[in-house]
Order: structure tokens, then sequence, then C-alpha cells
């Protein structure tokens, strides 16, 4: 609104005093040369706020009378007008509240996904993608009578796997309200209901961010990521998640490293048991020379790995 105001400014002039500039009276809306007086355009709306905010104003309620911005995700979210019809005298208003109902539900799991990814620091592409996925199979009968959340916790967790920005369950069950089964079980009727598959997840998929999380270097990420893609290629870990390998990749580089960290630190972190981490580790400490990439530099020599 602004912007138009300052595009109408830039167009309009006083007949007499071309250069004048134009005063805006906010309270007629009228434009006046500030030379002469004349009135050189009327009406013309105020785009500025209706309220006065004061530094001690201790009121936290929004005077905004505007409301949000309509959703078009959302059906009928604007001002249209739902007109009954003559053939029933009551079929009108059980339309009417059906799609009232269908719109809650769909409002619900909006903010359900919004609240989860501000908590996983999603991106909005992510979360807009979630909410077109939610909207899909929401009211389908596979899903209608599933729990509102668990659907939107599974179509977030499907908007991270294709936006290339993987969650684990784990971390999903953290943020939701419901168990992982139920998380699960409606990823699994999710993707059969939009008829589509994922990619399968490899180690590479968490490495950066776990490595980002543990606060480990750059060199230290590159290597961590070669360990997992060569004992993934040389069938070291094979049956093992790939959280788990990236888990051990981890833990072996960065005992190698300044930067050493225990199992349990990199646990709080990847959502993978200590236990796990060990397991996966004794399948690659035998073959560690092999697996640290050529150009590493050693800060402790490689037989003075832990023992797994």
């Amino acid at each position: 609104m602004e912007l138009n105001v300052k595009n109408i400014l830039n167009t309009i002039h006083c007949a007499y005093h071309r250069d004048a500039q134009l005063i805006e009276d906010h309270h007629t809306g009228d434009m006046i040369c500030s030379h002469c007086g004349l009135i050189v355009g009327d009406r013309f709306i105020d785009p500025t706020r209706e309220w006065r905010t004061f530094t001690d104003e201790r009121s936290r309620v929004d005077p905004c009378r505007t409301g949000s911005a309509p959703d078009p995700l959302v059906q009928d979210c604007d001002l249209s007008t739902i007109m009954q019809g003559n053939n029933s005298a009551h079929g009108g208003v059980r339309s009417f509240s059906k799609d009232n109902a269908t719109n809650r539900k769909l409002i619900a799991g909006f903010g359900d996904i919004v609240t989860m990814a501000e908590r996983i620091n999603a991106c909005k592409s992510t979360v807009d993608l979630a909410k077109h996925i939610f909207k899909q199979v929401h009211d389908t009968p596979d899903l209608r009578h599933r729990p509102n959340d668990a659907k939107a916790t599974a179509c977030l967790y499907i908007a991270c796997r294709q936006e290339g920005v993987p969650r684990t369950f784990k971390e999903l069950c953290a943020v939701s309200t419901v168990c992982k089964r139920v998380i699960g079980h409606c990823f699994k009727l999710i993707l059969k209901q939009l008829n589509t598959s994922l990619e399968l997840l490899t180690s590479e998929n968490f490495m950066s961010r776990f490595c980002t999380n543990l606060n480990l270097p750059l060199p230290l990420q590159k290597a961590a990521t070669h360990i997992a893609q060569r004992a993934i290629g040389m069938s070291l870990v094979d049956g093992r998640s790939p959280i788990s390998v990236a888990a051990a990749a981890i833990y072996m580089t960065s005992q190698a490293s300044p930067n050493a960290l225990t199992p349990r630190e990199i646990e709080q972190i990847a959502g993978v048991a200590e236990v796990t981490i060990r397991q996966s580790y004794e399948l690659m400490h035998p073959h560690a020379a092999e697996l640290f990439p050529n150009d590493f530099i050693f800060f402790r020599h490689i037989n003075l790995l832990p023992a797994p």
C-alpha cells in the first residue's frame, strides 16, 4: 500500500506549480499543493496504522483488526457467502457444518506442522510441502479416522525427505505428541495414498547436520563422510542403519583428531544409542587404515584408536 501511494505521488503534481511538494492530509485524504493550497487529489487511503503504540504499554493484545493473510490451502478461506439451496430446509446447514469441520481439521493440522517445523528448524519450503501433502491425504478413507497430529507428523517427515533435509523418526517423535509406531503407520498409508516412494537414506544425509551440531570443523566432516562411504562400499556395515554408520564414522574420525568425542556425546545429537554406535564402530575398527582418506592429518596414531 505504501508503495502504491509513493507511485501516485510521483505521477501527480500541481497544475500551477509542477515542482511544488505535495502535502497529504490524512484526515480528509486530500493531496494539497504546498505553494498555493490547490487540492490536487482526494480520497487517498491512509496506509499507516490506525493505533498508536507507547513504549510503556504492557498490553500484548494485537490491535490489528484485519486478521491474518488468507491461506490458499484452506477451502473457502476468503469472505465468500454460502447460499442455502431450496431443496432441503437443513441440507445447506449440514453441508456448511461439514465444510467448517474439514477446514478446522486442516487448520489444526497446519498449526501442528508449523509448530513442529519451528522446533526442528525446517525451512518454509519444507513447511509448505508438508501442508500440501496433508491437504491431499487428511480426508482420504484410509486416513480419515487417524489422529490429526500423527498425520501432520508423517507429512512433515515425508516433506523433509523430499526436500533433501531428512529427519529421523526419533527427532520428530521428540517434537510431536504421538509415538513412533503411530507415525510410522500413517507414513506408510500416506505413501500408499500418494502412490509414490522415497529415495533411500544414506549416511551423507545426516553427516553435515550431526557434525555441525557437534561443532566439528569441515575437514573432519569430510573425513567422516569418506569413512562412512568406504565402510558401506566395503560391505563392512551391511544391515546397519545410515544413522548409526554416520555416528560411528564421526566417532572414529574424532578419536584421531584433537576434537575427541565420546559415544554418549554423539548419542545426544544423533539420537542413536551408545551401544549401537559401539557395535558399528566394532565392525569398522579392524579396517581403520583403509577407511581414512589418504590426506587425513592424524592427531593420534591410527593404532591408538580406542578398542571396540
